[in-house]
């Protein structure tokens, strides 16, 4: 097969690219990523030698590029995980998040078909999504299921779900080979310091503020990357075209919880006496359209493809502190102002 990855240097497709080079050795993969803020070239250091890997530096909203790139590597599958994700960011500057999360999904999708049409194979292309579609949920009752209706409260998850509805289309429409999933909160190595848990993680080692909106009631389902990416796994090999899955942890934290638990665990592996670090917690003001709860009813990929978590949050959570603590020059390079221009040079040395 030949693979192509979208947002292959970001976290999580970072993680799927790994994991898909080691295990399916006959894959060649193409790795593409625009590399902007949150791609890090770095995170694909030990792939870029692999013989059956090749990256590109490119943009999903390019049709020339796109074009040329299935055509030259005769693409015949999409892992589809490039998009913009930080919903900070995106009520900051939502067009472009409908630029990449839409448009870029619906070029793709456009891409593939007339490309697989021409030559007449039906490839396979697998959206990876959020949960944050759905909305929320009340505290302690009731579960996102496939079936729950769309609710999208910020601009990121609005783009997400009208991307999922153009997949969607295209399998109806077109009748393209399609398969779709709604995960809830990734965390492990490798996440670019914005999001919650590195962010936390970094500024407990500086000694930083820990800003907690609102009262940190606000409650996520939280699972490791690497059980996600066994979903993945499993959902684009063995999943039935045109269904969703549904990927979740069955791991409910509130925020000011799972903060706490990171100090904790932290503070031990730092050698810092019990509870040093909960004097860096500062309450902030609450974030517009911050939805309540998320929390995933993930028993049809259970039941269908015989899929399970297997890393306990405690094991999880501890595992990824420690691969922040030991990486720090990693998070050091990302907080520098020379990470941004390093990452514009590997946008030229890999540009098609």
């Amino acid at each position: 097969m030949n693979l192509l990855i979208t947002g292959a240097a970001g976290f999580i497709a970072s993680h799927v690219a790994r994991y898909f080079a080691h295990s399916y050795p006959n894959y060649r993969l193409l790795l593409l990523d625009a590399l902007t803020y949150a791609g890090n070239i770095a995170n694909l250091e030990d792939l870029l030698a692999l013989p059956q890997v090749r990256f590109v530096a490119g943009d999903i909203t390019d049709l020339t590029l796109l074009r040329t790139l299935f055509e030259q590597e005769a693409i015949d599958g999409v892992l589809h995980l490039a998009a913009e994700s930080h919903v900070d960011r995106s009520i900051s500057d939502p067009l472009l998040f409908a630029r990449t999360n839409v448009l870029g999904t619906l070029s793709l999708l456009e891409v593939a078909r007339l490309v697989w049409q021409e030559r007449a194979i039906s490839g396979r292309f697998y959206h990876i999504s959020t949960d944050e579609v759905y909305g929320t949920l009340p505290l302690g009752e009731g579960f996102f299921t496939e079936e729950t209706r769309y609710a999208p409260h910020s601009p990121y998850s609005a783009s997400k779900a009208s991307s999922d509805h153009f997949v969607r289309a295209y399998h109806d429409t077109y009748g393209m080979d399609i398969v779709l999933s709604n995960c809830s909160n990734n965390y492990g190595p490798y996440q670019f310091p914005e999001k919650l848990i590195p962010l936390f993680i970094n500024n407990i080692r500086r000694g930083l503020p820990l800003p907690v909106y609102g009262e940190g009631l606000n409650v996520r389902d939280w699972l490791y990357v690497k059980d996600h990416v066994r979903a993945i796994d499993l959902i684009f090999h063995q999943g039935a075209s045109g269904e969703t899955y549904n990927v979740g942890g069955n791991n409910e934290w509130s925020n000011i919880d799972l903060i706490k638990k990171l100090i904790a665990i932290a503070d031990q592996i730092l050698g810092r006496p019990e509870g040093t670090s909960l004097s860096l917690i500062s309450y902030v003001p609450d974030r517009a359209g911050h939805d309540l709860r998320y929390a995933i009813d993930s028993s049809k990929l259970q039941q269908t493809l015989g899929w399970t978590p297997t890393v306990s949050f405690e094991e999880g959570l501890a595992e990824t502190i420690r691969w922040y603590l030991d990486h720090t020059a990693w998070l050091d390079a990302i907080n520098s102002e020379a990470y941004l221009k390093e990452n514009q040079c590997a946008q030229q040395h890999y540009a098609l």
